[in-house]
C-alpha cells in the first residue's frame, strides 16, 4: 500500500514496458517521480526489476516529451489547444474517409499493446472508421506463432508457455531472455528462474547465431546458422521418429496426425541438415534424446524463430516437439495460463468461428490478414500505389513504422505522401516528424494498469492491477478520451460527449459479460455503475473471468475492487492443464499436419540444397532499449550500442580491425557502421541492433540523435517475406561488408 515518507509518497506500480510486468514503487514529490525501484512485496516478481524498469523516472520526466497538442505550421509545428487540434482533425479527416474508409489506415505500436487505454478503445475507432488497413508489430515479430497456435489450438493468442519453474530442460530458440525479460513469456527475474532450474539439476539448451548472455549461462550452446531452426527442429523429431521416443500419454485423446508428422520428418536427419545448420549431427541427436528423456522438458521460441525465412515450419516444429514427447500441457512442458480477465482461451468455443487468418486480403500485393490486421509489409505500398482502397491518411498510436517496419525508405517516402496524419504519441520520432497532428498521451503516472494481452503468457497465474497515481493535470487528456474524441470525429458526431461514447462501449461490453456470467445485463450495469472508462471495462472483464465474482454470485471472486485493495497482486497459483477445454480449433482436437502448414515442407527440404551465403546478418537484443522509443530516456550504457559485431575469422579475411567503418550492404541499400570483433557470433554472421537510425530533420528526440546510429530496418526487403503469413525477414538477410571512409551523416541511411 502506499507510504508516506515526509512530503513524498511511495507508491506501487506495474512496469509496462516489456512482457516481464515487473512490481515498481514510485517515489513522488508532488507530481514529479523523483525514483523508481523494484518492489519486494509484489507476489510475481518479489523484489526483480531491469534497468528499463527502474529507468522510468527518466522516461517520465525526459524534457523532449510533448505534452501539448501540435499542429503542423509549414516544416515545423505550433502548439495548440486541445479543441484546436481535434477542430483540425474534423476538418481534413472526415473527407478522406467518406471516400473510401480504407483510405484510411490505422498502425498500433508495441507501446499501446501493454496500456489499456488503446487496448479496449482502439477496435472502438477501428469500427468506426470501417477500415481494413490495421497494422501493428505483431505482423512483424510474431505471426508465424500466432500462426502455428490458431491453426493447431484455436487462437492465436493463447499460447502455450514454458512451465519453466517447474521443468528440467529447457531449451531456447531465437531468444535472449536475460536481455529482453522474455518474449510471448512473462516471467519476472527470469534470471533467477533460470538459476533455480540449474540448482534443482535442470538442463538449459540455448540454440542461437550469437552467443548471447542467456546462452553465457546456458548448459549447452548450439550456434546455429540463421535462418536453419526449422532444419533442427525437424532433425529433432526426425530422431524422436527414428528412436522409437513418442510418448504422448494422455495427449493421445486429443491429437491427431502423430504418424504423419514424424513420417514427414524422418528424412530431415540430423546427419541430413548438419552442413546446413551448422552444427554436429551428434549434438543434435543427443538434444533429441535428452529432450525425450527429461522428466519434463519444454521447448520455447520466440523472435528469432519468427523472422526468418521458415518461421511457420520452425514454430510448428517446436510444437510438434513439445507434443509428441508428451510435454504439452503438463507440469513442467507447455502449458496455457488462465488470464484473469479472460480472452479466447476462456471464453465459449464457436465451432463455426471462421479463421482469424487470410478472411481478406490486401489490395496492392494480395497478402492475407492475420488476426485483424495487414502484414506491415505491405504499409508502404498501399499508400505508393494509386488506384481504388489507396491509403491516404494514417493514425499513428504510439507507433513508429519508419524504424520498425521493413524497408525504412519506403516507408519515410510513404509517410510524406500523405494527405493527412495523426500521431497519438509523446515524441516526434522519425515517424511523427511527418504528422499534421500530434496528440500527447498523458503520463505513467495518470493510467490505471493491467495487461491484458501479457496475463496470457504468465508464467504463474496471478492477478495484478496498478490504480493511477495521480489525476490528470491541466492541460492532460487521458488517451481513452482522446480515442472515443477520434471515433466521434469519424462518426460525424464531433460534439458528442464523451461519456455517451463510452457509455456505448460499455454497453456491448456489459452484454459480454452478462453472457459469461449467466447474468441479467441490468445486473451488470449496476454492478459497474460507479466506475466509468477503461477501469469499469476492466472491472466487467475480471468480474465474468476465470477467477470472478460472477457480479456477487460468488463472493469471494475476483472484482476490481479486490486488486485495488491488494496493489501486490493476488496469486493464483501455478498452471494448471488445461486440454481439451482449452482448445478452440473446430472439432476441439489438435491437427498436427494441418494443410496451411505442410505445404512448405518441399520449401524447406530445398533450402539443404542452396549454398550458405558468405555472411548473414541477423538482429540483436539491447538491455535498455524497447524497439525505438526509449533510446532518448535511456540510452544504452556502451559506446559502441550501434557497432556491428563481426567475427574475428570475417574481419581478418576482410582486412577489418576494431574500430572500422564499414559499408553493410543489402539487395535493398547499405547503411554505414562501426566494427566491433567479437566472438559473440558465430563466423558468416554479422548483427546490429534494431530501431537506431534516429536522424534527420524535425526530431525532438535530442540525446537519441545525438548518437543516432545505424537503421537495419533499411536492409530489410519488404518484398521477401515468408510466404505463408506475409512476415517479413529480419534474420538471416546476405549482406556485404567493406571498410568505407564515410561521413558521419551517412550512418543512418
Amino acid at each position: 500500500m502506499p507510504t508516506e515518507t515526509s512530503a513524498r509518497t511511495v507508491k506501487p506500480r506495474i512496469c509496462p514496458l516489456c512482457e516481464a510486468t515487473c512490481g515498481l514503487l514510485f517515489e513522488l514529490d508532488g507530481r514529479t517521480v523523483t525514483s523508481v525501484r523494484a518492489n519486494p512485496d509484489d507476489v510475481f516478481s518479489a523484489g526483480h526489476s531491469c534497468a528499463k524498469g527502474v529507468g522510468l523516472a527518466a522516461l517520465e520526466n525526459d524534457p523532449d516529451v510533448v505534452r501539448t497538442p501540435l499542429i503542423r505550421d509549414g516544416d515545423g509545428f505550433s502548439t495548440a489547444s486541445w479543441d484546436e487540434a481535434f477542430a483540425e482533425i474534423e476538418r481534413r479527416l472526415p473527407p478522406i474517409v467518406a471516400r473510401d474508409p480504407n483510405s484510411c489506415a490505422v498502425y498500433s505500436g508495441n507501446p499501446a499493446a501493454h496500456h489499456l487505454d488503446p487496448s479496449l478503445y482502439t477496435l472502438p475507432l477501428i469500427a468506426a472508421i470501417g477500415t481494413r488497413n490495421v497494422y501493428s508489430p505483431a505482423s512483424i515479430d510474431t505471426l508465424p506463432k500466432n500462426f502455428v497456435n490458431t491453426l493447431l489450438y484455436g487462437t492465436g493468442l493463447g499460447m502455450a508457455i514454458p512451465d519453466i519453474d517447474r521443468t528440467s530442460y529447457l531449451l531456447i530458440l531465437g531468444s535472449n531472455p536475460l536481455v529482453s525479460n522474455g518474449s510471448t513469456i512473462t516471467a519476472p527475474g527470469i534470471g533467477k528462474r533460470l538459476e533455480a532450474l540449474r540448482e534443482r539439476g535442470g538442463t538449459l539448451v540455448v540454440v542461437d547465431p550469437a552467443r548471447t548472455r542467456t546462452a553465457e549461462v546456458a548448459d549447452l550452446h548450439l550456434p546455429i546458422r540463421p535462418g536453419t531452426d526449422a532444419l533442427f527442429l525437424l532433425a529433432l523429431v526426425s530422431v524422436i521418429a527414428e528412436e522409437n521416443l513418442a510418448a504422448l500419454g494422455r495427449l493421445a485423446d486429443h491429437v491427431d496426425g502423430v504418424e504423419d508428422v514424424l513420417r514427414l520428418a524422418a528424412p530431415f536427419t540430423p546427419e541430413a541438415v548438419a552442413d546446413t545448420c551448422g552444427l554436429d549431427a551428434g549434438l543434435i541427436r543427443q538434444v533429441a534424446r535428452d529432450f525425450a528423456a527429461a522428466p519434463a522438458a519444454v521447448a520455447h521460441s520466440r523472435m528469432g524463430s519468427c523472422t526468418q525465412e521458415f518461421g511457420s515450419v520452425a514454430n510448428w516444429m517446436v510444437e510438434v516437439l513439445n507434443i509428441v514427447t508428451g510435454n504439452l500441457d503438463r507440469p513442467g512442458g507447455a502449458m496455457f495460463p488462465t488470464p484473469p480477465a479472460g480472452g479466447p482461451t476462456t471464453w465459449p468455443a464457436n465451432p463455426k468461428a471462421p479463421l482469424v487468418f487470410d478472411r481478406w486480403r490486401s489490395r496492392v500485393r494480395d497478402m492475407p490478414e492475420a488476426m485483424g490486421e495487414i502484414p506491415a509489409v505491405c504499409f508502404a505500398e498501399e499508400i505508393l500505389t494509386p488506384g481504388p482502397g489507396q491509403v491516404r491518411a494514417l493514425i499513428t498510436i504510439s507507433g513508429n513504422p519508419a524504424r520498425s517496419v521493413p524497408n525504412s525508405r519506403a516507408v519515410e517516402t510513404a509517410l510524406a505522401d500523405l494527405e493527412f496524419m495523426v500521431c497519438i504519441d509523446g515524441y516526434l520520432n522519425e515517424t511523427t516528424r511527418y504528422a499534421d497532428v500530434v496528440l500527447p498521451p498523458p503520463p505513467l503516472t495518470t493510467r490505471g494498469h493491467h495487461d491484458l494481452a501479457l496475463t496470457h503468457f504468465q508464467v504463474r497465474n496471478v492477478a495484478r492491477y496498478s490504480a493511477p497515481l495521480l489525476e490528470p493535470g491541466p492541460g492532460e487528456m487521458p488517451e481513452w478520451q482522446i480515442l472515443l474524441r477520434l471515433t466521434a470525429i469519424v462518426r460525424g458526431e464531433p460534439g458528442r460527449p464523451i461519456s455517451e461514447l463510452d457509455d456505448e462501449v460499455a454497453a456491448t461490453a456489459i452484454r459480454r459479460a452478462a453472457k459469461l456470467a449467466a447474468c441479467e445485463p441490468e445486473h451488470v450495469a449496476a454492478s459497474v455503475s460507479a466506475r466509468t472508462g477503461p477501469e469499469r471495462l476492466l472491472d466487467l472483464r475480471l468480474r465474468s473471468g476465470p477467477y470472478g465474482d460472477r457480479f456477487g454470485a460468488v463472493p469471494d471472486g475476483l472484482t476490481l475492487e479486490l486488486l485495488e485493495r491488494h496493489p501486490e497482486g493476488i496469486d493464483y497459483g501455478p498452471m494448471q492443464p488445461r486440454i481439451p477445454e482449452v482448445l478452440r480449433t473446430p472439432n476441439g482436437r489438435i491437427d498436427l499436419v494441418p494443410d496451411r502448414l505442410t505445404v512448405d515442407i518441399p520449401r524447406v527440404r530445398a533450402a539443404l540444397e542452396q549454398p550458405a551465403p558468405e555472411l548473414l546478418l541477423i538482429n540483436r537484443r539491447q538491455r535498455r532499449g524497447m524497439n525505438s522509443w526509449l533510446h532518448n530516456a535511456l540510452p544504452q550504457p556502451d559506446s559502441g550500442q550501434c557497432a556491428l559485431f563481426v567475427n574475428d575469422a570475417d574481419a581478418r579475411e576482410r582486412g577489418l580491425v576494431d574500430g572500422d567503418t564499414v559499408r553493410i550492404t543489402s539487395k535493398t541499400g547499405s547503411i554505414v557502421g562501426e566494427v566491433r570483433i567479437t566472438a559473440e557470433v558465430r563466423p558468416g554472421v554479422v548483427s546490429l541492433p534494431h530501431g537506431w537510425g534516429h536522424q534527420g530533420d524535425g526530431l525532438g528526440i535530442t540525446r537519441a540523435a545525438s548518437a543516432p546510429g545505424s537503421n537495419v530496418n533499411a536492409l530489410v526487403d519488404d518484398s521477401v517475406v515468408e510466404p505463408l503469413t506475409g512476415a517479413p525477414i529480419f534474420n538471416g538477410i546476405p549482406v556485404d561488408i567493406e571498410r568505407a571512409e564515410a561521413a558521419s551523416g551517412e550512418r543512418a541511411q
